[in-house]
């Protein structure tokens, strides 16, 4: 097969369809005379109201375009299906992991965070790593990055941190002060930030990255325990990066990069693979933890928490059509499943709600009925009717109350069993500002011993030609945060940025 699959699908679907094209008709499948002309009154007259098949035509195209994603724009997705390689029922009873070697089908959506569906995939960028698992007791959504932590705690500073990152209100540009204002004064942003500046803020593809769920979730087994775990997909194909001149070059030349070689990668038959691994921690050590284990921005030691292997998946299918299948497909962290329920991770609290919040908004009320999002391997039974773009038979003459007495879906035992109640923490309700929390320590072991010499390089200057473009006063509170980290770095970055101010000057 040609190593330019995706460059040859028009061919490939002329091939496939033996030449022989199939009768054009409106939407209603009324087939159309006359594709090349609107009814007017004489040749040169004006057109009728009555041409039925050009009103169908152009109100279809007004509308066909949905909003895209406020985040995580752009992106590209593609099929296949999640193996179990080791047992872990001693954790959790989730259906997915209950037999080694049992199959559940998946579909992922590979991302960039900031661009419009328009931009390239090789800027410095996290990578989204959303996974949904089609399942025989409801879809579970894993809902990650590339990258296992992320830049604030909190989400009430979520909405501020995506705005910071978008486009001047006024300018419609990508404002350095923005970016560099927020971050410098939000210093838990330090880990994610310098994750973000290193060699792997631009991965080679999106088949050379690993993937994350970042946050804590719940394990619940069928003994009645519970423990906190975190998931870790890890690329079988090797980490690759790309160089900031060959990614820059890409950018200008094909800015599909990434969604192209996974295309292509699946089209030739090198299906990509992961490894999935757990990290799992009692509730009784996560009480006495050293730090707070629900903190998104820092990561649990593997030598305390070693990776525990899950199992494996697979891509080996490229979507059919990329609106119908990647543009609406609808992930949320709560799609969740018996045995894997949330943390109190504050971050993955407010996500609980925003996604399907988002959906509702972009897609519809009924987006959970679309092919790629429908839980298929089951069947959704609940009392919600009616709302736009109803898909199906709407429950049919099933009561839409409860409690009722006509047999209306009742809940289940197994899921009251698999969501015990737990304590909480008797505490005062308060909003606490996490700001001042331990911000650097974690940050300075990826210095100290994740980085090498030339990587603390590159890193320094990838962050001085970014953080080169604000405000001076900006640069010497990123510059302070960084010298928290460790004193050489907060040094040699001023150093590159002066480096770089005397030669804009020469």
């Amino acid at each position: 097969m040609s190593n330019k699959s995706a460059e040859n699908q028009l061919n490939t679907f002329k091939y496939e369809t033996k030449n022989c094209p199939e009768t054009a008709t409106n939407s209603s499948g009324a087939p159309i005379g006359i594709k090349t002309a609107i009814l007017t009154v004489g040749k040169y007259g004006p057109s009728l109201l009555e041409d039925a098949n050009f009103i169908d035509e152009m109100a279809h195209f007004d509308r066909e375009r949905i909003p895209e994603r406020v985040a995580h724009a752009k992106g590209a997705g593609a099929f296949g299906y999640f193996e179990v390689t080791h047992d872990i029922t001693q954790y959790t009873s989730a259906k997915v992991f209950e037999t080694i070697g049992k199959i559940t089908p998946i579909a992922i959506r590979f991302s960039t965070v900031v661009g419009e569906r328009g931009s390239a995939d090789t800027v410095r960028d996290p990578r989204g790593f959303a996974m949904k698992f089609y399942t025989e007791e409801g879809v579970w959504d894993l809902v990650g990055n590339n990258t296992p932590i992320f830049f604030v705690r909190d989400p009430t500073l979520f909405v501020s941190f995506i705005h910071s990152q978008k486009r001047n209100p006024v300018t419609n540009l990508r404002d350095y002060n923005m970016f560099w204002d927020f971050i410098s004064l939000r210093p838990e942003t330090t880990h994610q930030v310098m994750f973000l500046f290193s060699d792997r803020g631009i991965p080679d593809g999106y088949r050379f990255m690993h993937g994350y769920g970042s946050h804590t979730f719940k394990f619940q087994n069928l003994n009645g325990e519970a423990f906190y775990c975190k998931f870790h997909m890890r690329t079988a194909q090797g980490i690759r990066n790309l160089d900031v001149q060959k990614a820059a070059e890409l950018s200008a030349i094909d800015p599909d990069y990434s969604t192209r070689d996974l295309y292509n990668a699946i089209a030739r038959g090198e299906f990509p693979t992961w490894n999935m691994f757990v990290q799992v921690m009692t509730l009784d050590q996560a009480a006495s933890y050293k730090f707070n284990p629900f903190d998104v921005t820092k990561t649990w030691s593997q030598r305390e928490f070693p990776l525990i292997p899950v199992g494996k998946f697979t891509l080996y299918r490229n979507p059919r059509n990329y609106f119908a299948e990647v543009e609406q497909i609808a992930f949320a962290p709560s799609h969740l499943i018996p045995g894997i329920l949330p943390s109190p991770d504050k971050m993955l609290q407010g996500r609980l709600f925003s996604y399907q919040d988002s959906h509702r908004h972009r897609i519809g009320a009924n987006y959970q009925q679309l092919p790629v999002n429908c839980p298929y391997r089951t069947s959704p039974r609940n009392y919600q009717r009616d709302g736009p773009m109803c898909l199906n038979d709407n429950q049919s003459g099933a009561p839409n109350y409860y409690p009722n007495s006509f047999n209306g879906p009742e809940p289940s035992q197994r899921a009251k069993d698999l969501q015990p109640p737990y304590k909480v923490v008797d505490d005062d309700v308060y909003r606490y500002d996490s700001g001042d929390e331990d911000n650097f320590s974690q940050p300075s072991v990826f210095w100290n011993f994740v980085l090498d010499d030339p990587a603390r390089e590159r890193l320094i200057k990838n962050i001085a030609n970014h953080l080169g473009n604000a405000a001076e006063f900006i640069q010497e509170r990123a510059i302070g945060n960084f010298a928290k980290v460790d004193s050489d770095f907060g040094n040699n970055l001023k150093i590159m940025l002066n480096t770089i101010k005397g030669n804009q000057c020469n």
